[in-house]
């Protein structure tokens, strides 16, 4: 008898967003499954952000999504206490406040500053060393590579099961951006389920196990990225 297909741990049916009366996403289907990294490539305004903010529960949206076999709440509270955590285009920290702060406020979700908070923030902090030197400084005041090293430390500080990440490379030095995805690639090794929304394919291309593309409003084919060997390849999923 052949094993029971594993049930994925995300897993999106017939998800349709708009802003107002324009439709962004259009029935899209996607799943991770628990320990996979899985990458949303696309063309800008394909639809991409607002697919990651509809798992959230921050766009208008209908269709349903179910995390670990049940289907999630709405509301952006209810899907963190689940177990997902979203670092969003633009990063999304709390300038004004210290990265200390904002890394307290990553806990809220799970108690904040419990019994359990030292090693959370041991954690986080081991693996973005820079922001260690930085605890009490302004985060708007840093870099733009600290700062989505920071926005990642936050939504790592919840222990997610799940995390989204919207265009984290988004004007970014080469040299940081592959810190940054070295640093996700080995806590997915380590287990921890990715969704990556990327605008540069070809290191989302490097770091998945699976592709889907979005062009359109739609999730338009699922690729194994072993497959593309050129832009020319993926080029012509964009436009299918």
């Amino acid at each position: 008898m052949s094993a029971a297909v594993q049930a994925p741990l995300l897993e999106v049916r017939k998800l349709s967003a708009r802003y107002g009366e324009v439709v962004a996403l259009r029935l899209a289907d996607l799943d991770v499954r628990d320990g996979e990294l899985v990458a949303v490539l696309g063309p800008n305004g394909a639809g991409k952000s607002t697919l990651m903010r509809s798992i959230m529960g921050l766009a208008q949206a209908t269709g349903s999504v179910r995390f670990q076999g049940k289907a999630l709440s709405s509301g952006t509270a209810a899907v963190a206490a689940a177990g997902i955590a979203l670092v969003p285009e633009g990063r999304g920290i709390f300038g004004p406040m210290s990265v200390a702060e904002n890394l307290q406020l990553g806990a809220y979700m799970i108690g904040g500053r419990g019994p359990d908070y030292e090693r959370r923030l041991d954690r986080v902090l081991t693996l973005f060393p820079r922001l260690k030197e930085r605890m009490d400084q302004v985060a708007g005041s840093m870099s733009g590579g600290e700062q989505q090293m920071l926005a990642v430390a936050r939504a790592l500080m919840a222990e997610p099961r799940l995390i989204l990440l919207d265009e984290p490379s988004l004007g970014l030095a080469p040299k940081v951006t592959a810190e940054i995805l070295e640093t996700l690639a080995a806590l997915n090794r380590e287990g921890l389920s990715i969704l990556l929304v990327e605008q540069k394919a070809p290191l989302a291309l490097k770091l998945a196990s699976r592709v889907y593309v979005v062009s359109n409003g739609r999730v338009s084919t699922q690729i194994d990225p072993r497959e593309i060997k050129s832009h020319d390849d993926l080029a012509q999923y964009y436009f299918h």
